[in-house]
């Protein structure tokens, strides 16, 4: 997270603000409906699914809402819907590399919405597997700082779940970030549970080898803004990044 914890703060601030709105209600609700279709609807035996309501939980999504999409994904309905993730690899102004993380029922309509809105914002669409190589998958977990009126500290965390797998703890400002292998993920998240800490996330992402520093305020902006109209965008659920952007940038823009 060297030099650029900082937007990875703003962008965790801001994903829990865009997830009160009723279009990230509904990429939530996708990865209920996909987790119950792949495991079924009863959670003691399905631990993604836990981790996909949580998530909607955490983000005040209605407990109906949250049912209906478990039913759904798991044929109980009648109405389920078939989504199939697709990745595309992107070229954002500087040659920072962007992967943007598809869930879709319609993928003509996908690549129609991801190329136009790279296109319109400064990017290139790149060949496949020349973004991907610089990302590797991990697994991560967010607690946050402050629980229950106490403060969690970065040796409580690693103490916690370095046996289960945790390979580094990045400061998100107000959260912790803790690092794992994709397969690992489970185990620190129910690490962080026995603990008796409570998280905010636990997920797979990915997670750039190596960042691209970003020269200026104009090419910061450039790139935040490429990052934001992808984030919209109803397919799609994540956009991952290798920007580095400085903490003096940043400020240089809220100023």
């Amino acid at each position: 997270m060297s030099g650029h914890s900082k937007w990875a703060t703003t962008k965790h601030k801001k994903a829990a603000i865009d997830a009160k709105r009723a279009k990230s209600f509904a990429k939530l609700i996708k990865v209920i409906e996909i987790a119950a279709r792949a495991g079924g609807a009863d959670l003691s035996g399905n631990p993604a699914l836990v981790d996909a309501v949580q998530k909607a939980k955490k983000q005040s999504v209605p407990n109906d809402n949250i049912d209906r999409a478990i039913k759904r994904g798991a044929g109980l309905s009648g109405d389920s819907v078939a989504y199939d993730t697709i990745m595309y690899e992107v070229y954002g102004p500087a040659g920072v590399a962007l992967l943007v993380e598809c869930l879709t029922d319609n993928k003509n309509r996908a690549a129609m919405e991801v190329r136009t809105a790279v296109t319109r914002n400064g990017g290139t669409m790149a060949d496949p597997g020349s973004v991907s190589r610089l990302f590797t998958r991990k697994g991560i977990v967010v607690v946050a700082k402050s629980q229950d009126g106490k403060d969690v500290d970065e040796d409580t965390v690693l103490e916690a779940t370095l046996d289960a797998g945790a390979e580094e703890v990045n400061d998100l400002g107000d959260s912790w970030q803790i690092q794992s292998e994709a397969t690992d993920v489970l185990a620190v998240r129910t690490a962080v549970q026995d603990a008796g800490l409570d998280y905010d996330s636990a997920e797979t992402e990915f997670v750039a080898s190596m960042d691209i520093p970003v020269a200026d305020a104009a090419t910061a902006e450039k790139v935040m803004k490429l990052v934001d109209v992808l984030d919209d965008l109803d397919d799609v659920q994540n956009v991952f990044s290798n920007a580095d952007i400085s903490d003096e940038i940043l400020e240089e823009l809220d100023a």
